[in-house]
This record gives C-alpha cells, sequence and structure tokens, in this order.
C-alpha cells in the first residue's frame, strides 16, 4: 500500500511540534492544548475531564459509540531530596530509567519556568575499583544545577514535587526513521488526529459518534483511560499504543516475540482482545493491502486497552501497535510507514463497523 499521500507538511509539522512539547504525567495539557488545536477543523465538539483527558467528537448525538484512543503522557521525575550542597535525588513519574540518566540534560519545570540541569555522574578517572564499580541507580543518581547550596536551589524555584523531563527533540534518522522521546505514546496522539483528518479530507461520512481520545496518565497505570471510558461508554474502542521492536541486542525473541519496525502494524492477542473485532481489523488489513505482524500479550496488554475492555460491563476493545525501538528513553524511534499504516488500518477498519454491531459470539 502506498503511504505518501497518507501525511502532507502540516502533520509532520504538527508531529514535529507535539513530540517537543513536554507532557509529563499529571501535567499535560500543554500538550492536550496543541493535539486540541490541530483536531479542531476536523470534529464537531470536544470533551474534556478534570484530570486533562481530552476527546474531538464527530456525530455527538449518535447513539453508538465508537472509540479510537491513543495517550498524551511521557514519563519523567519528580525531585524528591535535595542536599545542603544543592544536589538533588529523583523519584519516578511513571516507568523512567535510571541506567540512561547519567549525563543527559534535564529540564526542571517550576511556577517561574524552566530551570536546567544535568544527571551527573563520576569521571571514569575516579572509579579505580571496577570490581566494586555502582551502576547507576535511584539511590546515586543526582540532578545538578549549578547551585551551590540548596537555599540556591530553592531560590531558584525549584522544590520537592516539581517534575522533570528530558529537553531531547524530534529528528529524522535516515529519512524515515522518527526519533525521539516520548513516541511512547504521543505517536498514538499523532494517528488518531490523522484520522480525523483524513475522514474530513476524503469526505468519509460515518453511520456512528466517533470519539477520537487522547487519555492522561497512562504511564502510572492507565488513569485517563479508567476515567474518560464511563464518560463516553463506548460500544466499541480501538486503542493504539506503542510495542517493543525485539531485532536490537539484549532482547529475546522466545519471550518477547519477534516485531520488527517497518514490518506493518502490530495486532495483539490477549484477553482483553475481543476476538471478533480483531479478526475484522485483521480481515480489514488483508482486504487493503496493509502488512501487520501479529503478538501475544498473555494475561494483559499494559496498554488503555485493558482499561476500555473491562469497562462499563465489558466493551468489544482492540488494540493496534506501533513498533517502536529503546523504549522509555529519549531515543525513541519508529518507523513513518508503520505510522502511516496504522492510520490507513484505523481509518479503514471504522468504515468496515456498522452501528449495532455487538462483536457478540451468541448474535
Amino acid at each position: 500500500m502506498n503511504t505518501e499521500h497518507t501525511l502532507d507538511q502540516g502533520a509532520l509539522a504538527f508531529l514535529e511540534a507535539y513530540l517537543n512539547n513536554a507532557a509529563p504525567t499529571g501535567y499535560e495539557w500543554n500538550g492536550q492544548k496543541l493535539w486540541m488545536d490541530y483536531l479542531k477543523p476536523y470534529v464537531d465538539t470536544f470533551i474534556t475531564d478534570t484530570y486533562g483527558t481530552a476527546v474531538g467528537v464527530i456525530n455527538p448525538d449518535a447513539p453508538y459509540k465508537v472509540v479510537i484512543e491513543g495517550h498524551a503522557d511521557e514519563i519523567s521525575w519528580y525531585v524528591n531530596y535535595i542536599t545542603e550542597d544543592g544536589l538533588i535525588y529523583v523519584i519516578r513519574n511513571g516507568g523512567s530509567d535510571h541506567q540512561i540518566a547519567p549525563s543527559k540534560r534535564v529540564n526542571i519545570h517550576t511556577k517561574n519556568g524552566i530551570v536546567p540541569g544535568v544527571f551527573g555522574w563520576p569521571a571514569i578517572h575516579t572509579r579505580k575499583d571496577k570490581s566494586k564499580e555502582q551502576a547507576p541507580a535511584l539511590d546515586n543518581i543526582t540532578i545538578d544545577i549549578g547551585a551551590k547550596d540548596a537555599e540556591e536551589v530553592k531560590a531558584m524555584g525549584v522544590h520537592v514535587g516539581c517534575v522533570i523531563t528530558y529537553p531531547d527533540t524530534f529528528h529524522i534518522l535516515n529519512k524515515n526513521k522518527w526519533v525521539c522521546r516520548a513516541i511512547d505514546n504521543r505517536a498514538g496522539g499523532f494517528m488518531i488526529a490523522q484520522v480525523a483528518r483524513l475522514l474530513k479530507e476524503r469526505n468519509i461520512k460515518l453511520p456512528f459518534g466517533l470519539y477520537i481520545t487522547n487519555s492522561v496518565q497512562e504511564e502510572i497505570g492507565l488513569r485517563g483511560a479508567e476515567m474518560i471510558t464511563q464518560t463516553i461508554k463506548p460500544n466499541v474502542a480501538i486503542v493504539t499504543d506503542v510495542c517493543h521492536d525485539t531485532t536490537t541486542p539484549m532482547i529475546e525473541k522466545k519471550t518477547e516475540g519477534l516485531i520488527k519496525i517497518g514490518d506493518g502494524p502490530v495486532i495483539s492477542y490477549a484477553p482483553a482482545v475481543q476476538n471478533k473485532l480483531r479478526e475484522r481489523i485483521m480481515d480489514t488489513a488483508e482486504k487493503s493491502n496493509i502488512p501487520f505482524q501479529r503478538m501475544a500479550s498473555s494475561r494483559s496488554t499494559g496498554t488503555d486497552t485493558d482499561a476500555f475492555a473491562y469497562s462499563n460491563g465489558g466493551v468489544a476493545s482492540a488494540l493496534i501497535s506501533l513498533p517502536l525501538r529503546y523504549m522509555h528513553t529519549t531515543v525513541e524511534m519508529v518507523h513513518q510507514d508503520d505510522a502511516c499504516h496504522v492510520i490507513e488500518l484505523i481509518l479503514a477498519t471504522l468504515q468496515n463497523i456498522e452501528p449495532g454491531e455487538t462483536f457478540s459470539y451468541f448474535s
């Protein structure tokens, strides 16, 4: 399938701005505003909730409701303890990786704006006894903001509870590999926004309500999806997130399966994934000549699919994932063609759903 017409320059400009913006768990609102501004021409109305989940709605009066969903938040850190010497210890906000922290630049978000800093690490020259060398851990990584003591740290507006993000920005490798922090999972919000754009531009009319949902707080337990599904009460939910490319070193394919960027969207098997809906998606992919991969997710998907599936007495839910390298680092990498194929697969699947379908095994 030719994906060259799926994205335009406006879409790529939005992707870059959206990824470069910081939206840590619990502080997603600036990113949500960017997302809503982009989505506004393509939807009829918006729903927002107390914690910041945003939903663009097409056909809001239709009784049958279909959700397409991604999550808006990125992993981050919190200031946890400030030493008398002005160094800062942290705790996680989501699944932040302590091993990649040393020598990374950071932004500390304060009421007065951004305070830059670095995760310091002792020079190799000072680490003489390699047999006792420490690996990075939460109790030995610290942030240095150039302050002489704790009082100067506080005078700069930094206090316990300030959230910390990495400033790494979007770039493209070898023409078609997107690299940035927070592709997990602002790529999802980007892709569902493109579905809305293409519905409008291709003049596709859906016979049901479409709820384009950008949930918050997925990284700390699917919390935004848990809340918004109770508000929407959907009949069907198609969730998009990222999954691991398993072809890079130190990943065991016998436990993680075989997934590769560039080989297409990944369709999951798991108890939360409704089998008949999943088969509908796969049939659609085959008829539309969209390549796809399969993944077995065991007891749970670990994504917002689980929150939607087990809500409101049970919602027919499925997961379409974007394969990604180096998850929860500042160099997360995906293939542009995979993103385009996810967009086209969701778009085609929506056109193969009829109002009133329950996807029941007994109908």
